[in-house]
């Protein structure tokens, strides 16, 4: 047809122009070709030649009408003309990126009935073709590895599986030898503690050992006679526990309606009042103290827009003072071990209300002492028949279900309690009479510190109660015993870090390292700073 001529003749002369006779590659920028350099060299034989001779060529002359064919054929004589252009000016299907021709030339059926020929190009043609085919080619074989079949997803589904099996596997593994491991070290830790009480406690270094004299002999029969007068102190406070818990167990176990309301209207007049306890103004502490001592002391308070009072029930005063001494000692446990500054304004008011009301400062000793044995300080013995869950829960741990809370849990705890502990025995309440001493003061934190010293170190148990202990009144008892405190301080470095370090394994040094270093920056300043959160003057005035 006319306008084919017109077309071709169009071609003809672009293809003769100077644009025409540049070779073009879709990749020479990622190559960094030159892209003058096929002008000004010698014209060769396209490496792509062969692979177009044997996978495209019989498949165009296939699909290609007899009238082109000897078109094409005489065109065939001149390798620089193009002997044919396709009837359509977009380039044909065959050659389209989305093209589904397989490495050996073939084309999807459907496809190919829809291709529109191609004619015989010239060399450079050619080699653009196939530079292009190629391309496609190896993009589509990449491709076929980003849709994986059915099948390839359920070998994937079942290696994941198995994946998770081995890491649940190795889990348990890791959790019972955990588990084992404390269980050792639990026994290893009984054993110690048989074998000391078997050989009775050890001597400060200052003491003279029992073959340079009789002094040695008596100084090691007063460390007896102190550790005895400890554990007497320590079953006197259990046995004034136990006998008012006898006390109020008939309001307890009381099954009438009213006995019950009574009750719980004096637990919560008890109990939610400590619960307020906070640094936000010395004003408002000193009125949840006068509501805790007004209850204490018989006259009605409100609590939950009721009139409340111990009065409403012959054991009811047992009963508040119990549950008021229990509260206390759960605000250590819980909310001094989450926020260190909170002992100190808990500790007034406990220290206030001990001075004002003694058997309520003996029951929290005896809470205290049941919660954390390390406040007397005092190790349990392991009793004969004794179950390994029933030891450590006399140890301070908390077991449920057979479980046994984790270390750092049963630390936190600890330290919560040894804080609010270090805190009562330096504060008064300012508000009571001067005229009175401290009804457990500095003197019963220096035979704390005394006795734990003369005890056998526990991993990972003594080096965080110690620096819990000195961190919270260190700087109290360097004031009140000056060089007898720096002689303590000296000693627990020099013998007593040694005797740490010697049963603490490698991963729980960190509480070893954190005391050490703590004591090393006292002596090396000459003191011991004040604490965190300690209520000063200016507290009582806002």
């Amino acid at each position: 047809m006319p306008s084919e001529g017109r077309c071709w003749e169009t071609l003809q002369a672009l293809r003769s122009s100077d644009k025409g006779r540049l070779c073009y590659h879709r990749d020479w920028l990622l190559r960094g070709e030159d892209v003058l350099e096929e002008c000004r060299s010698v014209p060769k034989l396209s490496s792509y030649s062969g692979w177009v001779v044997d996978h495209v060529l019989p498949h165009m002359q296939e699909n290609q009408p007899s009238s082109e064919t000897s078109e094409s054929s005489r065109s065939t004589s001149d390798l620089e003309q193009p002997s044919c252009v396709p009837k359509s000016p977009v380039r044909t299907p065959a050659f389209s990126p989305v093209s589904s021709a397989t490495p050996d030339g073939a084309e999807d059926k459907h496809e190919s009935q829809h291709a529109e020929p191609m004619a015989l190009q010239s060399s450079r043609g050619i080699k653009v073709e196939g530079c292009i085919r190629m391309y496609e080619l190896v993009h589509r074989m990449r491709g076929r590895n980003g849709f994986p079949t059915a099948e390839d997803q359920a070998v994937a589904e079942r290696a994941l599986q198995e994946m998770r099996d081995l890491l649940t596997s190795l889990q348990q593994e890791i959790a019972r030898a955990c588990e084992d491991k404390r269980r050792q070290d639990l026994e290893a830790q009984v054993k110690r503690q048989d074998s000391h009480m078997q050989q009775g406690p050890e001597v400060h270094r200052e003491t003279p050992a029992p073959s340079q004299g009789p002094g040695g002999k008596q100084n090691e029969d007063l460390q007896v006679k102190v550790q005895d007068s400890t554990m007497r102190w320590y079953h006197q406070l259990q046995d004034v526990s136990s006998q008012c818990v006898l006390a109020f167990e008939e309001l307890t176990n009381s099954k009438d309606s009213q006995a019950k309301k009574v009750k719980m209207d004096l637990q919560k007049a008890a109990t939610i009042p400590v619960s307020q306890i906070s640094t936000i103004a010395g004003s408002k502490l000193k009125e949840i103290f006068d509501k805790i001592h007004n209850l204490l002391s018989g006259k009605p308070v409100q609590s939950g827009g009721r009139s409340v009072s111990v009065t409403l029930n012959p054991q009811g005063l047992d009963f508040v003072q119990y549950k008021l001494a229990e509260k206390f000692v759960k605000q250590g446990e819980e909310e001094v071990a989450s926020h260190h500054e909170a002992a100190f304004p808990i500790a007034v008011v406990a220290s206030g209300i001990w001075e004002l009301h003694p058997r309520v400062g003996d029951l929290i000793l005896a809470h205290l002492h049941r919660k954390c044995p390390y406040s007397v300080p005092f190790y349990p013995p392991f009793k004969e028949g004794m179950a390994l869950e029933d030891y450590q829960r006399t140890l301070g741990y908390q077991v449920k279900d057979s479980k046994v809370e984790q270390q750092d849990n049963f630390l936190k705890r600890m330290s919560g309690m040894i804080r609010l502990y270090a805190a009562i025995i330096q504060l008064r309440w300012p508000y009571g009479g001067r005229q009175q001493i401290h009804p457990h003061g500095l003197n019963h934190g220096w035979r704390w510190l005394a006795q734990i010293l003369n005890m056998e170190p526990l991993s990972d148990v003594t080096a965080t109660l110690l620096f819990d202990f000195l961190e919270v009144c260190g700087n109290a008892l360097m004031k009140q015993y000056q060089v007898q405190f720096w002689k303590m301080i000296l000693l627990i470095k020099e013998d007593y870090f040694p005797r740490i370090e010697a049963i603490t394994s490698s991963g729980q040094m960190g509480s070893f390292i954190r005391l050490k270093q703590f004591l090393e920056k006292c002596l090396q300043r000459k003191e011991i700073p004040v604490p965190k959160g300690f209520l000063t003057s200016s507290f009582w005035r806002s």
